[in-house]
């Protein structure tokens, strides 16, 4: 999951100044974890210690309140009801890695990508979205090929992944729906040659960049099965002592 958290804080300082280029510096002064970070260490959580996924997720954004949430998301974490609101936002998507890495079954996986997703975002396109991107990586992780991945998704979930980057990138603007922003993700992760041009590339789409080089991250992570030691150090450096605890508590665990 550490894939997906790499790309959050890669992703963070592009998201207000889109750079439409996969040349640019990974880390700079200001790069750091969002929300991103925050509910994917809370999912991650959940699955550790099998406690409730929406009193996880509420829990962790309540210790870390100003980390770049959305309004209706703001509004759920602040009220006393645990009631989803319907969203189709990618927030279902941009948390979901942990399942992808902790089930090795494909119905599992697509059962707890619901589950973590339908806490807050119940609405169809809300948990498609976390549902193709926790199967991907599971595809990704167990030597399934860029084809089958793309077939598969494309035939379960109905994303048209034959677009290229080249063809998105110049009219693309930020899009905070799944369904806006999921296949871009994934199609950044199927264009790259290793972890690094995955997150390269979704952040050169100029988009919700934190969000979708989150999800390229992850499934990059688990397709190519390592990530460059200067990735990780540059990220763990950034993150607080208590996700750093979970973050390896879940890879000591499933790998």
């Amino acid at each position: 999951m550490l894939g997906a958290i790499a790309g959050d804080v890669i992703g963070s300082v592009f998201e207000v100044m889109p750079i439409k280029s996969t040349d640019f510096k990974l880390f700079r002064a200001l790069s750091t974890y969002t929300d991103d970070t925050v509910l994917t260490v809370a999912v991650a959580d959940a699955i550790l210690n099998g406690t409730d996924y929406g009193k996880s997720i509420k829990s962790y954004a309540r210790r870390h309140p100003m980390r770049g949430y959305g309004p209706r998301f703001l509004m759920w974490m602040a009220s006393p009801s645990t009631k989803p609101y319907n969203s189709w936002g990618n927030g279902s998507a941009m948390r979901v890695s942990p399942v992808g890495f902790a089930f090795d079954d494909e119905d599992k996986v697509l059962e707890e990508a619901k589950r973590s997703a339908e806490c807050t975002h119940n609405h169809p396109e809300g948990i498609k979205g976390a549902q193709a991107t926790a199967l991907a990586i599971l595809m990704g992780r167990t030597g399934k090929t860029k084809e089958q991945i793309k077939a598969r998704i494309e035939e379960q979930f109905g994303y048209d992944l034959s677009r290229t980057l080249d063809e998105i990138r110049p009219t693309y603007k930020t899009d905070l729906s799944c369904r806006g922003s999921v296949p871009e993700s994934i199609i950044a992760f199927l264009e790259s040659d290793d972890f690094e041009g995955a997150i390269r590339n979704a952040v050169s789409l100029g988009g919700d960049t934190d969000t979708m080089a989150a999800i390229a991250g992850g499934i990059a992570q688990a397709f190519y099965g390592e990530i460059p030691r200067e990735i990780v150090e540059q990220t763990r450096k950034r993150l607080p002592k208590n996700f750093l605890k979970i973050v390896d508590e879940f890879s000591g665990r499933y790998g």
